[in-house]
Order: structure tokens, then sequence, then C-alpha cells
């Protein structure tokens, strides 16, 4: 998928106290559980730990973009230092329709 095709947000909000909702340009609209997202943080501090500790009382105090291409998030746990491209983010989209396996057929 090059550039010109690749979804990229148009919205980038709360959809409740915790949890992240992105509304893609291709009108795919997902909700990411704020534990979702930080047990999948990719900064080097986190991807050397096996298991990213994550209570379910984490939720971002603040959100940042990050150029055109990624968001930054502050994390109640005080962790900031991880930046979810949009790439990325697609990616781990948690929606049945994305995590559902693609048939080969």
């Amino acid at each position: 998928m090059n550039a010109a095709t690749r979804p990229m947000p148009l919205e980038i909000t709360r959809a409740n106290e915790w949890d992240v909702r992105i509304r893609w340009s291709d009108g795919h609209d997902v909700v990411y559980p704020a534990r979702y997202l930080r047990t999948r943080c990719c900064c080097a501090v986190c991807t050397a730990v096996a298991d990213i500790p994550a209570d379910q009382d984490i939720h971002p105090v603040g959100i940042h973009a990050v150029g055109g291409y990624a968001i930054q998030f502050e994390w109640s746990d005080g962790h900031r230092a991880g930046l979810y491209s949009y790439d990325y983010l697609r990616g781990i989209c948690p929606c049945p329709e994305c995590v559902r396996p693609q048939s080969s057929g």
C-alpha cells in the first residue's frame, strides 16, 4: 500500500476517560482500549521487557501529534517514550473485522 492509498486518521479523540477513538480516512472508526495500547508500546524500553505491566486503570493523560505520521501518549503510569505511527496503529486495530482470521480462499 503506498502513501497515497494508506488510511490516515481524520480524528483522534477520547472514546471515554480511558480509551482512544480514531476515525480513519477510509471510514474505519475504532476504539482502542487504553490498556491494549499501553501494553503494545513499541519504544526501546518496552520492547526490552517481556510483559509490560499495565493496571486496569491505566489511561492516557495526554495525546500529542508527532509530525504527520504518529501520536505519542502520556500515560497515567508516567510512561511517555513511545511513538505510535499511524501504520502501526492501523496494524494493531482491535476491532472484530480486523482481528478476524483472513480466509485463504
